[in-house]
């Protein structure tokens, strides 16, 4: 499912692109709990502010179920 999103434009798992790595991602929201939500939002939603300022931008085309699958495999890294 990731490399059939558009993700990989922005983000890799571990080289850097445009966006955080995907691992960094994953390490800066070990251990919270409302991470996979968090990041399920922010996939369709979109944002700014918390990596830079380079904004994200919001992939509505996504299902809920496939952003929580996407958010479930990056907190798995």
């Amino acid at each position: 499912m990731f490399r059939k999103s558009k993700c990989l434009a922005c983000h890799a798992v571990d080289q850097k692109r445009l966006g955080p790595l995907l691992k960094e991602v994953a390490a800066k929201y070990q251990g919270d709990s409302s991470a996979a939500d968090k990041l399920a939002r922010k996939i369709r939603e979109g944002g700014v502010g918390v990596w830079g300022q380079l904004p994200m931008p919001p992939q509505p085309q996504v299902s809920e179920a496939d952003a929580k699958n996407l958010a479930a495999y990056i907190l798995s890294l």
